[in-house]
Protein backbone atom coordinates (compact mmCIF):
# COMPACT_ATOMS: atom_id res chain seq x y z
CA UNK A 1 0.00 0.00 0.00
CA UNK A 2 1.17 3.44 -0.91
CA UNK A 3 2.49 5.97 1.59
CA UNK A 4 -0.01 8.66 0.52
CA UNK A 5 -2.81 5.83 0.80
CA UNK A 6 -2.14 4.80 4.12
CA UNK A 7 -1.53 8.41 5.53
CA UNK A 8 -5.43 9.22 4.05
CA UNK A 9 -6.85 6.07 5.66
CA UNK A 10 -5.36 6.90 8.97
CA UNK A 11 -6.62 10.42 9.14
CA UNK A 12 -10.08 8.70 7.35
CA UNK A 13 -10.37 6.76 10.64
CA UNK A 14 -9.42 9.78 13.48
CA UNK A 15 -11.96 11.66 11.07
CA UNK A 16 -15.23 9.44 11.89
CA UNK A 17 -14.86 10.54 15.29
CA UNK A 18 -15.08 14.71 14.39
CA UNK A 19 -17.80 13.23 12.11
CA UNK A 20 -19.78 11.88 15.24
CA UNK A 21 -18.94 14.58 17.36
CA UNK A 22 -20.28 17.37 14.49
CA UNK A 23 -23.96 17.38 15.90
CA UNK A 24 -24.72 19.80 18.76
CA UNK A 25 -27.07 16.87 20.42
CA UNK A 26 -24.26 14.34 20.03
CA UNK A 27 -22.76 16.08 21.86
CA UNK A 28 -25.27 16.60 24.72
CA UNK A 29 -25.56 13.04 24.65
CA UNK A 30 -22.40 12.45 24.90
CA UNK A 31 -22.57 14.55 28.42
CA UNK A 32 -25.68 13.16 29.36
CA UNK A 33 -24.11 9.96 28.85
CA UNK A 34 -21.43 10.88 30.92
CA UNK A 35 -23.60 11.10 33.93
CA UNK A 36 -24.56 7.20 33.78
CA UNK A 37 -26.23 4.76 31.43
CA UNK A 38 -29.59 6.01 30.13
CA UNK A 39 -32.29 4.40 27.90
CA UNK A 40 -33.21 5.83 24.77
CA UNK A 41 -36.85 6.86 25.94
CA UNK A 42 -35.16 8.99 28.68
CA UNK A 43 -32.52 10.36 26.25
CA UNK A 44 -35.09 11.60 24.05
CA UNK A 45 -36.67 13.08 26.90
CA UNK A 46 -33.85 15.20 28.00
CA UNK A 47 -32.69 16.68 24.11
CA UNK A 48 -36.52 17.21 23.73
CA UNK A 49 -36.28 15.61 20.43
CA UNK A 50 -38.71 12.22 18.89
CA UNK A 51 -37.00 8.90 20.01
CA UNK A 52 -36.49 8.03 16.78
CA UNK A 53 -33.89 11.10 15.94
CA UNK A 54 -32.32 10.12 19.41
CA UNK A 55 -31.84 6.58 18.12
CA UNK A 56 -30.38 8.00 14.88
CA UNK A 57 -28.17 10.33 16.78
CA UNK A 58 -27.13 7.17 19.35
CA UNK A 59 -26.28 5.05 15.84
CA UNK A 60 -23.96 7.30 14.87
CA UNK A 61 -22.00 7.35 17.97
CA UNK A 62 -21.88 3.61 18.20
CA UNK A 63 -20.72 2.99 15.08
CA UNK A 64 -17.99 5.45 16.12
CA UNK A 65 -17.21 3.38 18.78
CA UNK A 66 -17.78 6.33 21.16
CA UNK A 67 -20.79 4.39 22.65
CA UNK A 68 -21.80 1.07 23.47
CA UNK A 69 -25.67 -0.31 24.03
CA UNK A 70 -27.65 -3.22 25.57
CA UNK A 71 -30.83 -4.38 25.18
CA UNK A 72 -33.01 -5.58 28.32
CA UNK A 73 -36.48 -6.51 27.41
CA UNK A 74 -37.72 -3.78 24.77
CA UNK A 75 -35.79 -1.11 26.03
CA UNK A 76 -32.93 -0.31 24.86
CA UNK A 77 -30.08 1.43 26.83
CA UNK A 78 -26.68 3.09 26.33
CA UNK A 79 -23.42 4.18 27.85
CA UNK A 80 -20.21 6.10 26.95
CA UNK A 81 -17.55 3.28 25.72
CA UNK A 82 -15.00 4.26 28.10
CA UNK A 83 -14.28 7.17 30.76
CA UNK A 84 -12.02 8.75 27.85
CA UNK A 85 -14.98 9.60 26.05
CA UNK A 86 -16.06 11.93 28.96
CA UNK A 87 -12.75 13.62 28.84
CA UNK A 88 -13.11 13.80 25.02
CA UNK A 89 -16.79 15.74 25.71
CA UNK A 90 -14.88 18.18 28.05
CA UNK A 91 -11.37 18.62 26.06
CA UNK A 92 -13.59 19.81 23.04
CA UNK A 93 -15.62 21.76 25.61
CA UNK A 94 -12.30 23.21 26.85
CA UNK A 95 -11.32 24.33 23.64
CA UNK A 96 -14.48 25.85 22.21
CA UNK A 97 -14.34 27.97 25.30
CA UNK A 98 -10.43 29.15 24.91
CA UNK A 99 -11.17 29.84 20.90
CA UNK A 100 -15.10 30.99 20.46
CA UNK A 101 -15.80 34.66 21.83
CA UNK A 102 -19.25 33.96 21.81
CA UNK A 103 -19.06 30.90 23.94
CA UNK A 104 -16.48 32.22 26.48
CA UNK A 105 -18.52 35.65 26.42
CA UNK A 106 -22.04 33.15 27.35
CA UNK A 107 -20.01 31.07 30.10
CA UNK A 108 -19.14 34.37 31.55
CA UNK A 109 -22.47 36.06 31.53
CA UNK A 110 -23.92 32.71 33.17
CA UNK A 111 -20.48 32.97 36.06
CA UNK A 112 -21.55 36.78 36.51
CA UNK A 113 -25.16 36.23 37.85
CA UNK A 114 -26.27 36.67 41.11
CA UNK A 115 -25.35 33.30 42.06
CA UNK A 116 -22.00 33.24 42.48
CA UNK A 117 -19.06 30.58 41.57
CA UNK A 118 -17.22 28.78 44.01
CA UNK A 119 -13.99 30.34 43.91
CA UNK A 120 -11.44 27.97 46.20
CA UNK A 121 -9.43 25.38 44.10
CA UNK A 122 -10.84 21.42 43.47
CA UNK A 123 -8.86 19.97 46.32
CA UNK A 124 -9.80 23.15 48.31
CA UNK A 125 -13.24 22.46 48.09
CA UNK A 126 -12.79 19.22 48.55
CA UNK A 127 -10.74 19.79 52.03
CA UNK A 128 -13.65 22.01 53.25
CA UNK A 129 -16.20 19.66 52.36
CA UNK A 130 -14.06 16.78 54.58
CA UNK A 131 -14.10 19.14 57.86
CA UNK A 132 -17.74 20.40 57.20
CA UNK A 133 -16.89 24.16 56.37
CA UNK A 134 -19.05 23.50 53.37
CA UNK A 135 -21.58 21.54 51.91
CA UNK A 136 -21.80 20.08 48.68
CA UNK A 137 -24.85 18.96 47.11
CA UNK A 138 -25.46 17.36 43.49
CA UNK A 139 -28.47 18.28 42.38
CA UNK A 140 -28.75 15.61 39.36
CA UNK A 141 -30.98 12.95 39.34
CA UNK A 142 -30.06 10.40 42.38
CA UNK A 143 -29.35 7.91 39.64
CA UNK A 144 -26.52 9.79 37.88
CA UNK A 145 -25.46 10.26 41.78
CA UNK A 146 -25.45 6.89 42.60
CA UNK A 147 -22.99 6.60 39.27
CA UNK A 148 -20.37 8.72 40.38
CA UNK A 149 -20.32 11.96 42.39
CA UNK A 150 -17.85 14.14 43.88
CA UNK A 151 -16.72 13.15 47.42
CA UNK A 152 -18.25 14.29 50.29
CA UNK A 153 -21.09 15.26 48.37
CA UNK A 154 -24.89 14.36 49.35
CA UNK A 155 -27.70 14.04 46.45
CA UNK A 156 -30.36 16.75 46.64
CA UNK A 157 -32.23 16.31 43.64
CA UNK A 158 -33.69 19.61 42.24
CA UNK A 159 -36.96 18.69 42.42
CA UNK A 160 -36.49 17.72 46.50
CA UNK A 161 -34.76 20.92 47.33
CA UNK A 162 -38.10 22.56 48.71
CA UNK A 163 -38.75 19.55 50.86
CA UNK A 164 -35.34 19.17 52.22
CA UNK A 165 -34.36 22.43 53.15
CA UNK A 166 -34.27 21.85 56.74
CA UNK A 167 -31.16 19.24 56.36
CA UNK A 168 -29.20 21.85 55.10
CA UNK A 169 -28.04 24.54 57.90
CA UNK A 170 -28.31 28.31 57.85
CA UNK A 171 -24.85 29.13 58.56
CA UNK A 172 -22.84 26.91 56.48
CA UNK A 173 -22.13 27.70 52.89
CA UNK A 174 -23.57 25.38 50.03
CA UNK A 175 -22.05 24.61 46.95
CA UNK A 176 -24.17 23.02 44.58
CA UNK A 177 -22.78 21.46 41.00
CA UNK A 178 -24.91 19.35 38.45
CA UNK A 179 -24.17 18.01 34.87
CA UNK A 180 -21.26 20.51 33.98
CA UNK A 181 -21.00 24.36 32.72
CA UNK A 182 -23.61 23.97 30.32
CA UNK A 183 -26.09 22.48 32.91
CA UNK A 184 -28.83 25.36 34.44
CA UNK A 185 -29.83 22.49 37.63
CA UNK A 186 -27.34 24.27 39.90
CA UNK A 187 -28.30 27.75 38.86
CA UNK A 188 -32.07 26.62 39.70
CA UNK A 189 -31.06 25.15 43.05
CA UNK A 190 -28.77 28.59 43.70
CA UNK A 191 -32.41 30.69 43.98
CA UNK A 192 -34.03 28.74 45.14
CA UNK A 193 -31.80 27.78 47.96
CA UNK A 194 -31.07 31.95 48.42
CA UNK A 195 -34.76 32.40 48.76
CA UNK A 196 -34.79 30.15 51.40
CA UNK A 197 -32.21 32.62 53.39
CA UNK A 198 -28.97 29.99 52.71
CA UNK A 199 -25.65 31.21 51.73
CA UNK A 200 -25.06 29.10 48.30
CA UNK A 201 -22.30 29.09 45.38
CA UNK A 202 -22.32 27.14 42.29
CA UNK A 203 -19.66 24.78 40.92
CA UNK A 204 -19.10 24.84 37.22
CA UNK A 205 -17.41 21.44 37.21
CA UNK A 206 -19.58 18.29 36.56
CA UNK A 207 -18.27 15.05 37.24
CA UNK A 208 -16.84 14.41 34.16
CA UNK A 209 -14.74 17.97 34.38
CA UNK A 210 -14.00 16.89 37.82
CA UNK A 211 -12.37 13.33 36.49
CA UNK A 212 -10.68 14.90 33.58
CA UNK A 213 -9.09 17.31 36.19
CA UNK A 214 -7.50 14.14 37.77
CA UNK A 215 -9.81 14.30 41.10
CA UNK A 216 -11.27 11.42 42.33
CA UNK A 217 -14.91 10.39 42.08
CA UNK A 218 -17.28 8.38 44.69
CA UNK A 219 -19.73 5.49 43.82
CA UNK A 220 -22.89 5.11 45.68
CA UNK A 221 -22.52 1.35 46.72
CA UNK A 222 -25.64 -0.66 46.20
CA UNK A 223 -27.55 -1.83 49.58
Amino acid sequence: MEKRTVKDLLYEQVARIGKATSSPKRLELLELLAQGEKSVEALSTELSIEIKLASAHLKVLREARLVASRKDGKFVFYRLSGQDVAGLWVSLREVAEEHLVELSVALDEMASAPDKLASVSRKQLMEQAKRGEVIVIDVRPRAEFDHGHLPFARSMPLDEISQRIAELPKNTEIVAYCRGPFCLFSEEAAQLLKSKGRKVSKLFDGVAEWSAAGMPLEIEKST
